[in-house]
């Protein structure tokens, strides 16, 4: 295998068939591991006269132009393996960033439920009508006969305005 080596980033030319394939979620993720421990896993690219050709590894490089580096690691590729080479077989280094990545996937997951949960306790919360309690009898109904427009609200002033209205307490 190849030596990995440092290209600048802007000599690095991607087809047009590749970009179409970038997924921002995963250069995300990439971006978030490179922070964390740094680039694992070099990229391939070709010679095509004066300029570079990414072969693989398009997530990793728009991962590094995101973070704002000049420079990646990668490896030169003959254009004969470059067409031939099937895109999974770099073997153990892949599989790596790959169980790497789904992790770091379902911790961003597990962050993102916590957050919604937490978020939706405080919608409810602040949303949340107080109860009452259902009215049982015509001194707890202010629509009941006797109690009409009445606002009284002690004991003592229900015993009051019963008085005045003729009523039996």
């Amino acid at each position: 295998m190849p030596t990995p080596e440092s290209f600048p980033i802007e000599k690095i030319f991607v087809p047009t068939k590749m970009k179409k394939a970038i997924k921002p979620e995963i250069v995300g993720e990439i971006a978030e591991s490179i922070l964390d421990i740094g680039q694992q896993a070099p990229i391939s690219v070709r010679l095509d006269g004066d300029r570079l050709v990414l072969v693989e590894g398009l997530h990793r490089l728009e991962a590094c132009k995101a973070l704002g580096e000049t420079t990646i690691m990668g490896v030169i590729v003959p254009a004969e393996l470059a067409q031939h080479k099937p895109l999974l077989s770099e073997g153990p280094a892949v599989e790596a960033e790959r169980i790497k990545m789904a992790r770091l996937k379902q911790l961003r997951l597990e962050k993102e439920a916590a957050e919604a949960s937490t978020s939706a306790l405080k919608g409810v919360n602040a949303t949340e009508a107080p109860r009452t309690r259902p009215t049982k009898g015509v001194r707890d109904n202010p629509k009941a006969p006797g109690n009409a427009g009445s606002t009284r609200r002690t004991l003592s002033d229900w015993i009051t305005q019963q008085k005045g209205s003729g009523g039996r307490y």
